[in-house]
């Protein structure tokens, strides 16, 4: 699984802590990892390091964003939040398929964010040969079904395995659906929950998760082909950091947990704890329609790959550098910073994503 790092210090995007990066590491389960840079560098010196060159390869395998319909997002609560922290989160899905020109919509937005991810699927359709054949489509993202799961009945300690097991029982009973469409069941833990490598070596994580074994042969919907004894279902977590580790897992709303205590940006929701989030949610959810089942796009070793928004770490807008996020948009009331517009006068920070068609980090900042 590969999974969402938390904001150490380190340059290589693995565990090995170097120089004030966070970095991926893939679990058994295949996710993304997300990379916070700390704050702290200056711009004198932040120029002078060199990145190293970022190209996601295509691995042949099926996008959970080439089915027409829709992509549903399912979410799983686990533990306590508030209605207003359930509000923020589903009105960051609902933006991710709003059309940039819309009525009552602003630029730059989420949904053009998002839309850098059905960019994915004209480039792995020409990356096929003539005799696999592929859909132009794209599925819009949408906000699924929801359930609250107050009653700890997993306990507040879990461990990674536990992720899978809410996913499966929350199928199981009724209360999700099984793919009715192409679908990701987002498990979010609240801040008094904690989860195996919380913290320490995530974020938060995708992976897939098979539900169907011992059945007979079927035609997977998701995977696009026969399946002899599995149906893969993407599944993903992000927990909440904010009395955990906000400098790791909240970074640029908090200040980092290593190098020069640089002051942190305001939260554009007032909620240091759930606008971080939204950029673990966005990385992850990149991540698992772009390389759902580890042979999609990624870079590097399968088992600790570099996905679409982790591949560029710590960049939210123009001239950002290690402990800079970039030039960001600021609100003349409450100073906060931001560079999407969502649903309702929302406004997110959400991290830059590889463009397949420049091969290079984009941001919605330009």
């Amino acid at each position: 699984m590969a999974a969402l790092r938390p904001q150490t210090s380190a340059k290589f995007f693995h565990i090995v802590i170097l120089s004030m990066i966070a970095a991926n590491i893939s679990m058994s389960f295949s996710a993304t990892a997300h990379v916070i840079r700390p704050a702290g560098h200056s711009r004198k010196l932040g120029s002078l390091i060199e990145e190293p060159e970022v190209v996601l390869t295509y691995h042949n395998g099926p996008l959970l964003t080439s089915k027409p319909g829709s992509l549903d997002v399912h979410l799983i609560w686990y533990g306590k939040f508030t209605p207003a922290q359930r509000s923020i989160v589903g009105d960051f899905l609902q933006s991710l398929s709003l059309r940039a020109e819309g009525a009552e919509s602003k630029k730059p937005s989420v949904s053009a964010w998002w839309n850098t991810t059905h960019k994915y699927n004209k480039s792995a359709k020409a990356s096929l040969s003539s005799a696999i054949t592929t859909t132009a489509s794209n599925s819009i993202a949408m906000l699924g079904k929801q359930v609250v799961e107050q009653g700890y009945f997993l306990g507040n300690s879990l461990k990674r395995a536990d992720i899978a097991a809410l996913v499966e029982a929350a199928i199981k009973s009724g209360a999700l659906p099984l793919l009715e469409n192409n679908a990701v069941y987002l498990v979010l833990t609240s801040e008094d929950v904690t989860v195996e490598g919380f913290c320490m070596s995530s974020c938060g994580f995708h992976g897939s998760l098979d539900l169907l074994s011992n059945q007979k042969p079927t035609k997977s919907r998701m995977m696009g082909k026969k399946e002899k004894h599995q149906q893969l279902l993407p599944y993903a977590w992000v927990g909440n950091s904010a009395s955990q580790c906000p400098g790791q897992c909240a970074w640029p709303f908090h200040q980092p947990i290593y190098g020069p205590q640089t002051p942190p940006l305001v939260a554009p929701n007032g909620d240091m704890g759930i606008d971080g989030m939204i950029i673990n949610i966005a990385t992850v959810l990149a991540g698992a329609v772009t390389n759902p089942f580890n042979t999609g796009y990624f870079q590097g070793d399968a088992a600790a790959p570099l996905e679409a928004v982790s591949a560029c770490p710590g960049i939210y807008g123009r001239g950002a550098y290690p402990g800079f996020p970039g030039e960001l948009l600021v609100d003349e009331t409450s100073g906060a910073s931001y560079n999407a517009h969502g649903l309702d006068g929302r406004k997110f920070l959400v991290p830059a994503m590889w463009d397949p068609a420049t091969n290079s980090c984009k941001t919605v900042v330009v």
